[in-house]
């Protein structure tokens, strides 16, 4: 059980929440904030005050008195009325996330939502009632439209998802032996007043990257052991010369899966100095693992933070505009993650095409010991380059690109949304790239006959999987297949499931 408190959150809670259907409840200091905060809304939705959200209007209409009688409808209106989201749905584990960063947002204490309202939700998180949520809409100033459709069952409209079915949210409600509720002054926009849709894919899409990153080491360890790298690099006194963030990480992660090589011996290299794609993965790795954890720093700052406007302050019985659902730094984080996670995927190629290329290997062209009668590994150039298109694609930064809305009130936004969604694309990619990486190690291996026990400890292992999977090429046969089958195992974490993580 996941305890929310207001502090402390997680991204593995979130994945826990997630994938795992992790029960959540809310710790009694977070309660009875809560409720302190509650009374402050209510005292201020009886006074003359103008307060944003509260007692005037929203957007364009800023500033203009809703009547006493009509603030409570104003807040299921505003939450109709911005249930503007389109395309596929998110995917049931996305909507858990979302559901889970915005309780443990509201747990903090500066929402001001009812605690019906409140308890409503967590239910039906608990209960895996899931509302069907479009994935398009956001632009990351506040996830308005997303967490609009995640809040219209609670007054059971919209649909849901329950066990495996799409429902009408009434239906869907009922068969969990649940109840709609009715929203009270602000609950609307405490409940949209967030980026928990953004927050809770991020936490999804971050944990998938670092397990396609890491991935790709174990590729670049056997890619070593193919090159018959020189390990220098890996040096203790080498990285201790640069202790560049995330770089002796790494390094230390690609010595555990070389242990026991035969690399290690004196004169086993076959170069003084390799290729950069080779010689600099410590580097090149390092420095994405460095932008994931600035991700994940940002990640658990919202999951733990009241980002709402208004901000509801109990000691000082006030309610103050402001701007702390802008989430720039989670944009710009996953931005600069994705340029990151590009260049590996750039040194991953280039790691290729050397074991390609005689020059480089000293093996056969294009990993075939036929000759020119066949083509081996040749044409798998070209789906190396399509994804890494993707990849490269991908990686352009999403967060300069927005317009001005609701009359140029909303006149900057960083589109989270999208930074966080291309680092999906990104690691799908990846999978294939490592996927391949290790086919083309594992046949250089081959070609060059060597003992599989004089491998290192984890590269053998990941030598094993694949040829367990795969048999190596002799004649030409289709490899599309193949590289699928050692896609479905990196994916699926059979391939790089103990490495450095989130720490």
């Amino acid at each position: 059980m996941i305890v929310l408190e207001g502090q402390g959150v997680t991204l593995a809670d979130v994945i826990r929440v997630a994938r795992d259907g992790a029960v959540v409840t809310l710790g009694p200091t977070a309660r009875e904030r809560m409720r302190k905060a509650r009374e402050t809304v209510d005292r201020l939705a009886r006074s003359d005050e103008a307060v944003y959200g509260l007692t005037t209007a929203l957007g364009a209409n800023t500033g203009r008195a809703i009547p006493p009688g009509e603030l409570a409808a104003y807040q299921e209106r505003a939450i109709r009325a911005r249930a503007v989201g389109v395309g596929a749905r998110l995917a049931t584990d996305a909507v858990r996330a979302m559901m889970f960063a915005r309780l443990a947002g509201m747990a903090v204490g500066g929402s001001g939502i009812s605690p019906a309202v409140f308890d409503t939700l967590l239910a039906m998180l608990n209960a895996a009632v899931h509302p069907v949520v479009p994935g398009k809409g956001s632009i990351g100033v506040a996830d308005l439209a997303p967490l609009s459709h995640m809040a219209l069952p609670l007054l059971a409209e919209g649909s849901a998802e329950y066990r495996g079915e799409i429902l009408p949210a009434a239906e869907a409600l009922s068969r969990a032996g649940l109840a709609p509720v009715a929203f009270a002054a602000k609950d609307g926009l405490a409940l949209i007043s967030s980026n928990a849709a953004s927050v809770g894919c991020a936490a999804l899409a971050l944990h998938d990257a670092i397990a396609a990153l890491d991935a790709l080491n174990v590729a670049a360890a056997l890619a070593f052991e193919a090159f018959r790298a020189n390990l220098s690099p890996l040096d203790p006194r080498v990285q201790a010369a640069r202790p560049a963030p995330g770089q002796r990480e790494v390094a230390a992660r690609l010595t555990a899966l070389l242990e026991g090589s035969a690399l290690w011996s004196r004169g086993a290299a076959r170069r003084v100095q390799d290729p950069v794609s080779f010689r600099c993965v410590t580097q090149v790795h390092g420095a994405v693992f460095a932008a994931a954890w600035s991700a994940r720093e940002q990640i658990e700052l919202e999951l733990n933070s009241a980002a709402d406007s208004p901000l509801v302050l109990p000691e000082s019985g006030e309610m103050l505009s402001n701007g702390n659902f802008h989430v720039p730094g989670l944009a710009l984080a996953f931005d600069a993650f994705g340029i990151g996670l590009a260049q590996a995927a750039a040194a991953s190629v280039e790691r290729c095409l050397k074991l390609f290329s005689p020059a480089f290997s000293d093996l056969p062209l294009q990993l075939t010991r036929h000759g020119p009668m066949h083509s081996g590994f040749a044409t798998v150039q070209k789906t190396l380059t399509a994804l890494y298109n993707e990849i490269r694609h991908a990686a352009n930064p999403a967060s300069l690109d927005f317009l001005p809305v609701s009359e140029a009130v909303e006149d900057h936004a960083p589109m989270t949304p999208h930074a966080i969604a291309k680092s999906v694309v990104i690691a799908d990619n990846l999978c294939y790239l490592a996927a391949i990486e290790l086919l083309t190690a594992a046949q250089a291996i081959d070609l060059r006959g060597l003992d599989p026990d004089t491998l290192g400890r984890g590269a053998k292992a990941a030598y094993d999987a694949v040829r367990k999977a795969v048999p190596t090429l002799d004649v030409d046969r289709p490899i599309g297949p193949d590289i699928e089958a050692i896609e479905r195992l990196v994916a699926a974490g059979a391939i790089g499931n103990e490495g450095i993580g989130l720490r």
